[in-house]
């Protein structure tokens, strides 16, 4: 059963802030290691539950998060981008599982903690088939391309939420209630890790049981995304295959999950080198 962590900071326990999830605030340190400290429990608990190898992946940001030094001496790591999957790089190529730690809401959210999808400067909200998508489902959706389920989400309790009402089998582990987009009542980082450790395992032996299925992908895959700086649909809209739907909306018929996570991860990069907020 090979596993792989997709690790992403907003998510993580007592993290709330945005001068906690930038190389520029006052508590990003603590934060890396309160991200790689999380990463590891799930790292404890996929290995309890029966997993033979473990890839971590930083999802966080420009991904150059973690504390490599600090990581359980078991595991591989993702640093950096872009990679041709994003968050879920070096998905299992055989029986697997992927585990969602330190995940957030989507920006369609009114209620998650730091919530967004992607890109919080590019896009306002962003949509599949008209109905607001986040990032853990996306994610899912390429997992689900290799055959790979979703076994576990770590993060608030919004998130936790709708990860239950999408993700078949899925375990959910809430470290943190939201009170606002930029505040929560956080568990002890202690006792969060404690609770992901146990869910991690609970998770790979449900996969390695055959409890867990992969995502339904959608026949129609229509991507939608209002870009929050006005005007950055001037450039979007160039991108091949991109139809413009309003003033800052603009939609794309993607072949496949991966290929609409390259056309979101474009739109992004157009929106924030946009000259004109």
């Amino acid at each position: 059963m090979d596993v792989l962590v997709s690790v992403d900071l907003e998510g993580v326990a007592g993290i709330a802030t945005r001068q906690q999830i930038g190389p520029g605030g006052r508590d990003y340190p603590a934060a890396r290691e309160l991200m790689t400290a999380e990463a590891n429990a799930a790292v404890a608990g996929a290995f309890e539950g029966g997993a033979t190898s473990v890839v971590v992946n930083d999802s966080h940001g420009p991904s150059d998060n973690l504390l490599g030094e600090r990581l359980d001496r078991r595991v591989e790591y993702v640093v950096g981008e872009p990679t041709p999957l994003g968050m879920v790089q070096e998905l299992p190529t055989g029986r697997g599982v992927v585990l969602f730690v330190g995940y957030h809401a989507a920006a369609a959210d009114p209620a998650g903690v730091l919530a967004h999808t992607f890109s919080g400067g590019g896009f306002t909200e962003v949509r599949l088939g008209g109905a607001p998508i986040g990032e853990a489902e996306l994610n899912a959706l390429i997992a689900a391309e290799h055959g790979v389920p979703v076994g576990l989400v770590t993060g608030d309790d919004v998130i936790c939420a709708h990860a239950e009402r999408t993700f078949p089998g899925v375990v959910t582990v809430a470290v943190k209630t939201a009170l606002g987009r930029t505040a929560a009542r956080s568990r002890h980082p202690a006792v969060a890790r404690e609770a992901i450790t146990a869910g991690a395992a609970r998770a790979v032996r449900n996969a390695a049981a055959g409890l867990l299925s992969p995502l339904s992908i959608p026949d129609e895959l229509l991507i939608e995304a209002e870009l929050r700086p006005n005007g950055a649909a001037d450039l979007a809209a160039r991108v091949p295959g991109t139809e413009r739907v309003g003033g800052r909306t603009v939609r794309f018929t993607a072949a496949g999950p991966r290929q609409a996570l390259d056309v979101l991860e474009v739109w992004a990069a157009l929106a924030a080198h946009y000259p004109h907020r």
